[in-house]
């Protein structure tokens, strides 16, 4: 008897999209956002993702841990201006690593990619201690999730 080779599938992508309307004071003198706030929308975008997702800085925090970000990347494609309207679509990386990695695309009013990114978060217990291993409500949250 011939054995079927076993398939694996791919884990599911989770990913949520945010709209924001770029402000006043985000800009420069010359009305485009200044580069350093485009972190700022990654942020807007992983607070948009963990409160859709049920993995919120909060839910984090009631669970004794914290997630410092160790690495951030940002690749500015276009500018966005005062008074657009951009989107922040948010994806998770999966990772059998106890870290989180957030890769982003914001969109601007015409869908043109306007940045990319990627963040990595690292969990530290209420001592202050790296996590080499996933939190145990972090593991959960992955197998509810089906990563």
């Amino acid at each position: 008897m011939t054995r079927k080779k076993e398939q694996f599938s791919p884990s599911k992508t989770l990913k949520v999209s945010k709209d924001i309307r770029v402000r006043f004071n985000e800009t420069d003198p010359l009305g485009i956002v200044w580069h350093g706030n485009y972190i700022t929308y990654f942020e807007d975008g992983r607070e948009a993702f963990g409160r859709h997702h049920g993995i919120s800085y909060l839910d984090v925090k009631e669970n004794g841990y914290t997630t410092p970000i160790v690495k951030s990347v940002c690749e500015h494609k276009l500018p966005l201006r005062y008074g657009e309207i951009a989107t922040i679509e948010t994806t998770f990386i999966n990772t059998p690593a106890a870290k989180m990695i957030f890769q982003y695309i914001i969109f601007n009013e015409q869908k043109q990619v306007v940045c990319t990114g990627e963040t990595i978060q690292v969990f530290l217990d209420n001592n202050d201690s790296l996590a080499l291993n996933n939190p145990p409500f972090f593991q959960s949250w992955k197998n509810e999730n089906g990563l």
